[in-house]
This record gives C-alpha cells, structure tokens and sequence, in this order.
C-alpha cells in the first residue's frame, strides 16, 4: 500500500513537466556595444632625409625593435668627407685669424708710438673681424654636415614592429622624393577606435566623471575575449550624418592578441546595477499584454507574472519589476502551461551545479 504522505507530496500524473531556475539577486555589470578598429598608437614611416645608396636593413621584416635600434643605414662616406672638409675649412680660418690678430696687436703697438698709421690698425681690426665670421660660417658648415652624417643612419623613434620593405639594400633613395623604406607601428599599447550612438554619450560621460571605464575587445564573432583596456576620451564632435560618437580606447596588449587595422566588437562597462533580479533569457515570454515568466508556487502550480525588463546581457535578463527574487523561474516546457496547472518541476540550476561531466 503507497505512503499517503509520499503520495500526497508527490505532483499528479498529469503535471505538466518543465525546467526551472531561481531567480537571483546580484550584482549586474551594464554595459555598451559597439564595433570597433585597432590603430597603433604611433605609426612612423621611415624615409631617407639625405640622398646616398641605402646599404643595410638591420632588422628584419616583422621583427619588433626598441626605440633607438638602427633601423636602416644610407652610405655615410659622402657626408663623412663633407664633414672632413668643414672641419679642416675651419682649422684654416682658424689659422688665419690667429695670424691677422698678432697683426692687429703689432699695429697697434706701433700705432701707440706713431710708428704706424691709425687707418692701417682699423684696417688690420677689419681683416680679424672678417676671419671671425669666416669661423662662424664654418661652425655652420660643420654643424650641418654632422647633421646630414647623423641622417645617415636611421633609428626606431619608438618601440614597435617593423612592417615589409618598400625598398631594399642597394637602391639609390633621395630625400626629395620622400620614397618610404619601411614602416614601424607601436602595438604596445595599442588603441581601438570604436563607435556607439549618441544617446549613449551621457552614459559615458557619466561613467568617465565616476573613475576609469573599462573596456573589452572581442574577435569579431563575439565569443572570444581579446583584451582588457580603459576608455580614453570620447571624441570632441558627434557625426551628424550617422548619429554615432566615436571613441578611443586603450589596451596594453602584452600578448598581442589585437592588431593594427583589426575589427573587434568592443563592450564598454558604464556602471553596474546593484542588487539586480535576473532570469536567464528563456524564461521571458511574449503576450498581448507584454512580457512575462512562469513561476511555480509552493503548491506546485504556474502562475503567469507579468515583468518589466532592464538590460540584457549574456544570457541573462534584468528584471526591473515584477519578481523579487529566489522564486523558482520556469526555463523550458511553457508552451504547454496556463496559469493553474500542476508542474513537475526540475530545478536545472542544481543539477548543473551539482553534476560534473564524466572524466
């Protein structure tokens, strides 16, 4: 004979079966979705500032390089001679001032004791004041000469990575045609440009005055995390023509998972929700009179609760009115159920939880 208390605890034959969550209280991150593109941070193009045969290219194609490796180097003996040439130039000048002043101190002795005259002293000073210049002329000369010497070795201005060859050892480069040798791009840190609509900029703006606003780059299906970075600044104007305002982003992208000219979906979190209700997704239900859930009572039966939404993300629905929390959400089978209906209700939430897959 059947216990009478198991019989009367257990649902009626004709429960209609289901799945069931219990709605929770948390903490819910709000968030802002929008696509965006990876860009360096600085992006150089190398060009040749003096004319010679190009005769090295240290570092290979790709390789990252540090701010101050040689990057390329131009044949330096032409501007290597300009120099020499300068520098004796000024050793000569040098000499003959040296000279013109004994001869202006030899005049004016002698002008002191009227053994020579007072236009051959000024013409003397005149002489010494023309080899001081000749001497400035010459600084000028060798200065610019170190200068285009230096322009021909060619250094990385930051750390980065160098991009392909356009030209390669043993091409004649000039300066005027501003010919690109390479490239180099600084991916660490690296930024992503990305746009969300206007209606979202009080948001941000709100967020930004609050403290620093993290941001996450995803590939471009969504699923796959990139990175972690923090909001930069919005930027000063809205485009008008799209009603979109674009933003910087940046990462530091230590491992290089974003890439120059990459599309990433990007999430940005302007505040968290605190003491939030959620539901998963599927239990939200569509009717004439708005949206709804299924809870099961105590007594085992439906009950229909009408709901106001808030944000949705992940899977998961805010309910801003409607539930308090901790009741016990029908998931899956509501198509069959009413109002009233005994269920046979598993909660799917503790079976997930407490199972493990088989190893």
């Amino acid at each position: 004979m059947p216990d009478p208390a198991s019989a009367e605890g257990s649902p009626p034959s004709d429960a209609v079966p289901v799945s069931t969550v219990v709605a929770k209280v948390e903490d819910v991150p709000v968030y802002l979705n929008g696509l965006g593109t990876v860009q360096p941070q600085n992006l150089v193009q190398i060009k040749a500032q003096v004319n010679g045969t190009l005769i090295a290219l240290p570092m290979k194609e790709g390789a990252e390089v540090h701010q101050g490796d040689v990057v390329a180097e131009i044949d330096p003996r032409p501007y290597q001679a300009a120099l020499d040439q300068a520098m004796a130039q000024r050793d000569e000048d040098t000499a003959l001032l040296k000279s013109a002043q004994l001869d202006l101190q030899r005049f004016q002795s002698l002008a002191k004791s009227s053994f020579a005259p007072r236009q051959q002293v000024e013409d003397q000073q005149g002489t010494v004041d023309k080899q001081i210049g000749a001497i400035g002329v010459d600084d000028a000369l060798v200065e610019t000469a170190r200068i285009n010497l230096g322009y021909c070795v060619i250094r990385a201005p930051f750390d980065g990575r160098v991009g392909f060859y356009q030209l390669n050892v043993g091409n004649l480069v000039q300066a005027t045609n501003q010919t690109v040798i390479l490239s180099i791009t600084q991916t660490r840190p690296i930024e992503v440009v990305m746009t969300l609509p206007e209606a979202d900029l009080p948001q941000i703006l709100q967020a930004r005055a609050a403290g620093p606003v993290p941001v996450t780059a995803f590939d471009s299906s969504g699923a796959k995390e990139l990175a972690t970075g923090t909001l930069m600044t919005p930027n000063n104007t809205i485009d008008a023509a799209t009603g979109t305002i674009s933003l910087k982003a940046l990462f530091e992208n230590q491992d290089d998972h974003l890439w120059p000219g990459q599309f990433v979906n990007a999430r940005v979190q302007v505040g968290t929700l605190h003491h939030a209700v959620t539901v998963p997704e599927l239990a939200l239900q569509h009717g004439p009179d708005g949206t709804f859930v299924y809870t099961v009572k105590p007594d085992g039966t439906a009950d229909q609760t009408s709901v106001d939404v808030g944000e949705q993300e992940a899977g998961l629905i805010v309910i801003a009115k409607g539930l308090s929390g901790k009741e016990a959400v029908v998931v899956s089978g509501q198509s069959r159920l009413a109002p009233g209906l005994h269920v046979n209700a598993t909660d799917v939430s503790r079976v997930s939880s407490s199972s493990a897959p088989p190893t």
